[in-house]
């Protein structure tokens, strides 16, 4: 459905060291990086850009807006929220279940160090 998601930054090398570490814990990698841009993803397509934004003005963040990356276990949704928060990032829901969505939405909220807002989720059964 989606091509890529793009999130602006104000500080592309603390933002690509950020994602660099979050991203990993859900098995995503960094595929390319300049002065302006920083992508992940896949190359051909299912790719997140962090940037400044074109119109040089400072990026800010879309009150309402959050990018919910996917998790193959529960675990990495705990691995991606602690990598978030070590990384300069802030807590905005803690690792845990979210039954009001479904009886294994398993889900962690962040914010980056620009303030964008980031979501690890799972929605498998616990591993047994």
């Amino acid at each position: 459905m989606l091509s890529h998601v793009t999130l602006g930054s104000n500080d592309l090398d603390r933002a690509a060291a950020f994602y660099d570490a979050v991203l990993a814990t859900l098995g995503i990698a960094r595929f390319f990086r300049d002065e302006l841009h920083a992508g992940y993803g896949d190359t051909k397509g299912d790719q997140t850009w962090v940037m400044r934004p074109f119109d040089g003005k400072p990026a800010t963040v879309g009150n309402g807006t959050h990018i919910a990356f996917l998790a193959s276990d529960r675990a990495s949704v705990d691995a991606f929220h602690a990598a978030a928060i070590a990384h300069g990032g802030s807590d905005e829901g803690a690792p845990g279940l979210r039954p009001h969505y479904h009886r294994n939405y398993y889900a962690a909220y962040v914010r980056d160090p620009d303030g964008n807002k980031l979501q690890a989720v799972c929605h498998l059964p616990e591993a047994s």
